[in-house]
């Protein structure tokens, strides 16, 4: 080959090496140039605040239902709904003048039987000396004991349904068997009362502290369960005495109907033994203070459990995606190169989500523009803080 052919081959071999660099570099560059700029969110750990709402229903502490314990009728009443009222307050009177009869005559019953042993106890008295003076046989005086004995049980008798008939005059006067408020009354002066309505006369109420119900899932109850278990190993006098712990929840605040937050705390002081297998849900109650009489039975509120966690992992809640029943966020890589990846979320606070798998600390995830991206995309990534 000469000299000539040799120097064309060099040439066209250099030439299609130059374009094959030149073509890599293009496709690098229009890489580069087809990304877009998208906000990330570098993850760190912090401190999180966790509310857990429930409805709650209120009551009071103590709930008397009123019921009359005689029959008749209602001849006065002596408060009105809604009034406070003071253990041993008169509330209701029943109208007595059938009882006062009948009392009567116990209490005649009474005197009658009286002298009867009055009279058994002289014919015991004559008897003796006579049986002892050997003038009449022992016989008849057994016979006088025994009459005595069955008059001092007549008395008895009678004397006890004196008192019987003595506790159904009290009862026609009905009084608070403790301080509170009066519910409604659905009876009038002049209905005829007995111990078999289907309704009470009234309901009394002491709201001084007052209980607030509520149910908790399976999951929440759980997670409390959990938490409280890690507590116990970690305290040493548990260690010590192996003895089982009641559950410590949280202070609980109570949000009102108005949507105001009740003043005072309340704690959980309460927890049914059993899951309810309809609901899957948990019974308890918190108790609350209530000095000022804001709250009622009947009422319905919020409680809010809050929690502090610290050094948790916390994302924005618009940095992740839902498919089917698992939640997803992108991850970019120190190439800038875009990867979903699946993240198991264990609670809320305020508008994060807290992580408890799926992320490390240093990792970069997308906050949004998911829909401009694709799996190994790359982007330009732009740095935001919470």
């Amino acid at each position: 080959m000469n000299k000539i052919a040799l120097f064309t081959l060099a040439l066209a071999s250099t030439g299609v090496l130059f374009f094959s660099c030149n073509s890599g570099k293009t496709k690098e560059l229009d890489k580069k140039n087809n990304a877009i700029a998208l906000p990330i969110y570098s993850i760190d750990t912090s401190s999180a605040n966790t509310i857990k709402d429930y409805i709650g229903t209120i009551e009071g502490k103590v709930n008397v239902e009123i019921r009359p314990q005689v029959e008749g009728i209602l001849e006065e009443i002596y408060v009105d709904e809604g009034d406070f009222v003071k253990a041993d307050q008169k509330l209701f009177k029943i109208n007595a003048s059938a009882y006062d009869e009948i009392l009567n005559n116990m209490v005649a019953t009474e005197n009658v039987a009286k002298a009867k042993l009055q009279n058994a106890r002289l014919e015991v008295e004559r008897l003796r000396p006579l049986v002892e003076n050997e003038v009449i046989s022992e016989v008849r005086l057994k016979s006088a004991q025994s009459e005595y004995d069955v008059a001092k049980a007549s008395l008895q008798q009678a004397s006890a349904a004196v008192r019987s008939a003595d506790i159904d005059k009290q009862f026609t006067t009905i009084k608070a068997p403790v301080s509170g408020y009066i519910g409604r009354i659905p009876k009038r002066v002049g209905n005829l009362v007995t111990k078999n309505d289907s309704q009470s006369l009234t309901v009394l109420s002491d709201v001084q502290e007052v209980y607030v119900y509520f149910s908790m899932s399976e999951s929440d109850f759980l997670y409390f369960t959990k938490k409280q278990a890690k507590q116990d190993q970690q305290d040493e006098s548990y260690k010590s005495d192996g003895k089982i712990r009641k559950l410590a929840f949280p202070e609980v605040s109570l949000v009102l109907a108005d949507g105001e937050a009740y003043s005072q705390k309340g704690r959980v002081d309460a927890v049914n033994g059993q899951v309810n297998r309809t609901t899957g849900a948990i019974s308890l109650r918190a108790t609350f203070p209530n000095t000022e009489n804001i709250l009622r039975t009947g009422s319905t509120g919020t409680l809010k459990f809050v929690e502090t966690q610290k050094g948790v992992i916390q994302i924005p809640q618009v940095s992740t995606s839902e498919l089917q029943d698992k939640t997803f966020v992108y991850v970019v890589d120190n190439k800038n190169t875009v990867h979903r990846r699946s993240i198991k979320i264990e609670g809320k606070s305020n508008s994060n989500y807290i992580i408890s798998e799926g992320l490390a600390v240093g990792d970069r995830i997308l906050m949004s523009g998911f829909d401009k991206i694709s799996e190994g995309a790359t982007i330009i990534p732009i740095n935001k803080t919470q």
